[in-house]
């Protein structure tokens, strides 16, 4: 049997760092460190050591690299996977559903249309406006006046502006198409507002909670 001829393994649910997808993945590369080990004293031997694995996602076709400890006689639900590849940047706290769900939209075709990708996260933009109120004719004039309210620091208006501009990009053929290049670019630009208005404020609450509790238990 060739190489191309064996059977293709796949994963349990997983779940994609780049398009969000959660499913079976076809596991198309596996390097093992496992080996025998013997104990001195009572010659019992086992087997155990690392394992990498390179698996690859049916919706994006992109690629993910995971590593896990095998010891002899683990079951299945014992492996607990880390991946190593694409480096996660932590799940953004304290989020309005309402945004939350726009934010989760976009990173779902972030990896299959950038031009799409560009246009959600302007989108997530005005939705942020429209959580916090604020006023003016159009996205720029509302950005500025959460800047004016203290919403956001005016360095962030300016943030937003260049997110504005690329999610014209991607909206309009006319002005030219976004590549994989800008994605780094829109992902830090999106989050660093999305940080500063909600995952903060939200962070310093939870601070404060439990602050308060700690100081009614010394009572």
């Amino acid at each position: 049997m060739t190489s191309s001829d064996k059977p293709k393994q796949f994963t349990g649910n997983q779940k994609c760092g780049h398009c969000g997808n959660t499913g079976p993945m076809e596991i198309v590369s596996c390097y093992s460190q496992v080996e025998e080990r013997e104990d001195d004293q009572s010659n019992f031997t086992w087997e155990c050591g690392d394992v990498y694995e390179i698996l690859l996602c049916p919706a994006c076709r992109r690629i993910i690299l995971r590593t896990y400890f095998y010891q002899e006689g683990m079951e299945g639900e014992d492996i607990a996977p880390d991946i190593l590849y694409p480096i996660s940047k932590g799940t953004l706290l304290g989020l309005p559903n309402k945004v939350e769900k726009a934010y989760t939209a976009a990173l779902k075709v972030r990896s299959i249309d950038v031009n799409a990708y560009g246009v959600l996260i302007g989108r997530v933009l005005e939705i942020v406006c429209e959580d916090r109120s604020a006023k003016g004719k159009n996205l720029n004039e509302k950005l500025k006046d959460l800047s004016d309210k203290g919403e956001i620091p005016i360095k962030l208006v300016d943030v937003a502006a260049s997110l504005r501009q690329l999610r014209n990009v991607g909206a309009h053929a006319t002005l030219g198409e976004l590549t994989e290049k800008e994605i780094p670019l829109l992902d830090d630009l999106c989050r660093a507002i999305l940080e500063y208005v909600y995952s903060a404020p939200y962070l310093v609450q939870k601070a404060e909670e439990r602050l308060s509790q700690l100081k009614e238990n010394k009572k």
